[in-house]
């Protein structure tokens, strides 16, 4: 018997977001629907005449990340595999998804994945034209 309660480790973090997004008492969450494997989960009320702020990083510190977006904190969270960083394509799609007009913050914390992977994301977004 297993230490673990999970259904599936495949689906593991999938599952953690989708139970977060249920769970979260103000119905504020909603996930990008893309690639599976691209988990940004975004604030229902966005206001694109705002700046955004992103932050993400890899699972299993829940509810680390999605726990943090709501009203005067994130706009999104970019959660990764387990331990793992987020992938360039998964920042690059939330920076694209909820950045407007008065541009977009990302918070990276110091760890070497998410430093490269938000920085590469950062660029590809301002060779695109976001702020």
């Amino acid at each position: 018997m297993s230490q673990f309660f999970f259904n599936q480790r495949a689906s593991l973090v999938n599952d953690v977001i989708e139970g977060t997004i249920i769970a979260s008492p103000w119905n504020n969450l909603a996930r990008l629907e893309s690639d599976p494997a691209i988990r940004v989960v975004v604030r229902r009320d966005l206001n694109k005449n705002n700046v955004a702020v992103i932050s993400g990083g890899g699972a299993g510190h829940e509810p680390a990340h999605v726990g943090f977006i709501g009203k005067g904190m994130l706009t999104a969270a970019v959660c990764g595999d387990l331990f793992a960083s987020p992938s360039v394509d998964a920042v690059l799609t939330a920076i694209q998804a909820v950045t407007g007009e008065a541009g977009c913050l990302l918070i990276v914390k110091n760890y070497t994945g998410d430093r490269l992977n938000f920085g590469l994301a950062a660029e590809k977004a301002r060779r695109l034209g976001y702020n």
